[in-house]
C-alpha cells in the first residue's frame, strides 16, 4: 500500500470512529474504536451498550438500531453489522462477540399485532433475542422473538429463525431448520 492510500486509510478510519460517537452519543457504553460507516437511525429510550471494535456499515443503506422504552440492546466486541439491518429492541436483545450479521437482516423482539383478528391493534408482549458468540447471518436473515442461537452456529441467506438454533449448526430456510452440525 502506498504511503496516500495509508493516509487515506487512516482518516476514513478516524471519520469513522468519529461518526460512531457522535450518532450513537446517546447509548449508555460505547467501547473503544467502534465504528460506523455511512448512515444510521438510532434511537435509544431504553439502554444501548456496545462492546470494543464493533464495526456498524450503513455506507450502502442506513441502519436502524433502536432500544425502545425499558428495553436493552447488547452488541458485543469485534461484532460486524452490515448495511441495510433493522434491530428493535422492545425489551432484550443481545448480539454476542465476533458475530456477522449480514445486509438487510432484521431482528425484532416484538411481532407489533396480535394474530387474533378481535385483538389485532393490540400489542403482544417482547421475548429476547439471544445470539451468541461467533455466529453469522446471512444476507435477508429475520430472526422472530423469543429465539435463540447458540454460539458458532451460521444461519443462510433469506432464513426465518423462528425457533432456537442449537450452538454450532448450519440452520436455512423458512422457517429455519438444523441441516447440520457444524
Amino acid at each position: 500500500m502506498n504511503r496516500s492510500a495509508q493516509v487515506w486509510s487512516a482518516s476514513s478510519d478516524v471519520l469513522a470512529v468519529g461518526r460512531a460517537h457522535l450518532r450513537l452519543r446517546h447509548a449508555d457504553k460505547l467501547g473503544r474504536r467502534i465504528r460506523l460507516w455511512g448512515h444510521a437511525r438510532v434511537v435509544n429510550q431504553g439502554s444501548m451498550i456496545f462492546g470494543e471494535r464493533v464495526r456498524l456499515d450503513g455506507s450502502q443503506a442506513p441502519l436502524e438500531l433502536v432500544a425502545g422504552p425499558g428495553g436493552t440492546l447488547e452488541v458485543g466486541e469485534q461484532t460486524f453489522i452490515n448495511f441495510g439491518t433493522s434491530i428493535v429492541a422492545h425489551q432484550h436483545i443481545r448480539i454476542g462477540r465476533h458475530c456477522l450479521i449480514g445486509p438487510f437482516c432484521n431482528l425484532t423482539d416484538n411481532s407489533y399485532h396480535r394474530l387474533e383478528p378481535e385483538r389485532r391493534y393490540e400489542t403482544p408482549p417482547s421475548a429476547p433475542i439471544l445470539i451468541g458468540d461467533n455466529v453469522w447471518l446471512g444476507i435477508r436473515t429475520m430472526v422472530l422473538p423469543g429465539v435463540t442461537i447458540g454460539a458458532g452456529s451460521v444461519v443462510g441467506a433469506g432464513s426465518v429463525v423462528t425457533h432456537d438454533i442449537p450452538p454450532r449448526s448450519l440452520a436455512a430456510g423458512v422457517p429455519a431448520r438444523v441441516i447440520r452440525s457444524l
